[in-house]
Order: C-alpha cells, then structure tokens, then sequence
C-alpha cells in the first residue's frame, strides 16, 4: 500500500508521538512522519523525533509577540510541510480558525474523554469529579470549536472507586496509544468519510 506523510505537533513529553513513531514502524500505520512541529523547546517530543529521524520544527510560543504572529508562524510552517495528515498529540493550545480553514479534513486531534463530555484541559479531573463511572479517549477531525469536531474513534475505561486524576490518566492514556494510530490507519488507508457531524468508516 502507498505510504501518506502526516506530521505531528506537540507541546510535551510525547507520548502519544512515540505510539505512532511505533505504529509506523512496525508498518501498522501506512504512512511517513515527514516533521515534528513544537511549540515548546523544552519538549522532550523533539528528543523522540531526533531518535526517529524526524524533522523537527520548534516554534518558541514564548517568543513571539502575541497569538496571531505565533499563529501566522504556524500556519506558514504547516503550509510549508504540507502533509497529508497532521496530527495534534498532546498539543495544548486551541487551534486558530484560519489553520482549521487551511487544513479541513486534514486535522485530527486526540482528547482524554469521551466528547463530548469534558472538553478543554484536565478532562480527567473533571471525569473524577463529576463521578462518571466510564471515561475514555477520543480521536475527532479538528474544526473551529473546542474539541468538538467529528468523532473517529472512541475507547472506554471503567473510572475506579479509588481514582485519582493520575491514575485515571494513565489508564487512559494506554488506549490513547492504541485509538490514535487507528485513526491514523483508518485516514491513510483512505477509509474515512466526514458526513456532517458523523464520520463513516469505509
């Protein structure tokens, strides 16, 4: 099968990076990482991606004079890698309208709930907290409102009697490294279909 390039971004330690580092590797996901784009120099994503021989694209939010000029920034470097695919894992700013425009049907994220429960930063807290017993993973197609594009694919996990936030987080995590080189698979394998708000799998 032909390979599709997708590219990630990220703003942390990677993990869910490493998963489709993984997933490609062992030729479970059809496809070549063409970059890493960060917008953390600290991220320990870019220690994964040079151990990879990935491209690495660091653009230092910190160092730039507002959200739009980091944004203009952005869009310019995602234009300039121009896959298939990109990828945000673990990347913890809100995406801008215009690279959602730019990129539509081109943009999957990962998120640590079942949207479209618990949107936005510490889903896992909020899980605990409102006493849900099944919490989970989702993979959407990336639009302009907050973790509220079309669903690919979900994964469930019971919340425990004893839960903290971190070790919900981690249990779920397990099944993040599984539900998004799926999706990945599932986009480069051509399988997917966005059909307003619902997502068909061929």
């Amino acid at each position: 099968m032909k390979t599709k390039q997708i590219a990630v971004i990220a703003s942390g330690r990677g993990s869910n990076f490493q998963a489709i580092i993984d997933a490609i590797h062992t030729g479970t996901v059809p496809a070549t990482c063409a970059a890493l784009i960060t917008d953390n120099p600290n991220a320990y994503a870019i220690e994964r991606a040079k151990g990879a021989q990935i491209p690495v694209i660091v653009l230092d939010y910190a160092s730039f004079a507002s959200k739009t000029e980091y944004e203009h920034a952005l869009l310019a470097a995602m234009h300039r890698v121009n896959p298939a695919l990109f990828v945000l894992a673990g990347y913890m700013r809100i995406v801008g309208k215009e690279i959602v425009d730019a990129f539509s049907g081109r943009m999957i994220n990962i998120h640590p709930a079942l949207l479209p429960a618990f949107t936005g930063l510490h889903a896992q807290r909020q899980a605990i907290q409102y006493g849900v017993k099944v919490a989970g993973c989702t993979v959407h197609f990336v639009d302009d409102s907050l973790d509220g594009g079309p669903v690919i694919c979900q994964r469930c996990v019971p919340v425990l009697d004893d839960d903290d936030e971190d070790a919900l987080a981690e249990r779920i995590l397990a099944h993040e490294h599984q539900c998004l080189p799926d999706a990945i698979r599932l986009f480069c394998e051509d399988r997917l279909t966005i059909d307003g708000r619902k997502v068909r799998i061929r």
